[in-house]
């Protein structure tokens, strides 16, 4: 291989970085900036989002220190990053009279942002954890947006009756491996789930109790996570439990739609609810709005 064959992969990043920030400059340039941007209007979070629908989920970071690893540090500060078919070992369930849920958990960055334990996903188990296994016993318990699944292996550890982890077609596979790594077959289906299409019978369709995690990060999904979740409770007595970070002023295009079909309140009694919420991340449990 020649000098010219090793340059050419560097050289074409470079100028694919440099288009981006061209185009970026021109689309600021264009709309109003963000300290005159009206709650209401989302245009300018729109456009940015478009040419990169990742950005939100970076913290601000200083404007002096550009570096990839000060991103990446911002991002998952527990999984330096690239993050590419490593195995992580993470504990759940603080409890005076119970040992912690200890997971195996492969994370893969390489088939898309679902392949990582994000901090939601996190505080979410945490919460679950620390419930016992009283809190699952004997119920059906669905998760949307699984990505590693972790949320829904705790639950699977705690002895739900049936938990079945969801997403999309290419984190199965990520899925099926952490299944697999932690002995949970027995109780874990592994299915694959886009939000909006009609629900199969790969599904239950009747679960007592739904989770969803950082599933609110990408806008045009967001009337499909409503209607899937709208779908799924059929009956007062499913619990819904969402959490989620908030990231950008475009989430709330989120909530207005969710607001048509759910009410909320945050949950209180997560004994993390003070050192999370410092961090933007938020715990609720949602009620249909025909039941509430």
């Amino acid at each position: 291989m020649t000098t010219e064959d090793h340059c050419f992969p560097a050289l074409l990043t470079f100028f694919l970085q440099e288009l981006a920030a061209i185009l970026m400059s021109i689309l600021i340039q264009s709309v109003p900036v963000l300290d005159q941007y009206h709650p209401n209007d989302l245009a300018l979070e729109e456009a940015l989002d478009t040419l990169d629908p990742l950005r939100h989920f970076f913290k601000s970071l200083d404007e002096t220190d550009s570096s990839p690893n000060s991103k990446a540090d911002a991002l998952i500060p527990s999984q330096p990053l690239p993050t590419v078919k490593e195995i992580v070992q993470l504990s759940f369930g603080t409890h005076p009279f119970r040992s912690p849920i200890s997971i195996s958990l492969a994370v893969d960055a390489s088939p898309g942002c679902g392949g990582i334990a994000w901090p939601a996903g996190q505080v979410l188990a945490e919460y679950i954890a620390g419930l016992g296994p009283e809190f699952v016993k004997g119920k059906t318990v669905l998760e949307l947006g699984s990505g590693t699944g972790l949320v829904g292996l705790i639950g699977a550890a705690l002895g739900a009756g049936a938990v079945w982890i969801t997403d999309q077609a290419p984190l199965l596979d990520i899925m099926s491996h952490n299944v697999l790594l932690n002995k949970l077959t027995s109780n874990v289906t592994v299915s694959e789930l886009n939000w909006g299409e009609p629900l199969t019978d790969a599904i239950p369709h009747r679960p007592d109790l739904i989770l969803a995690a950082d599933c609110v990060y990408y806008e045009p999904t967001f009337p499909l996570l409503v209607q899937t979740l709208s779908d799924l409770v059929n009956d007062e007595k499913t619990e819904v439990l969402f959490c989620y970070k908030k990231r950008r002023k475009a989430d709330k295009r989120f909530f207005i739609l969710l607001k048509k079909k759910f009410t909320w309140a945050e949950v209180m009694d997560s004994p993390g609810r003070e050192v999370y919420s410092r961090e933007q991340i938020s715990l609720i449990r949602l009620v249909k709005r025909q039941y509430a």
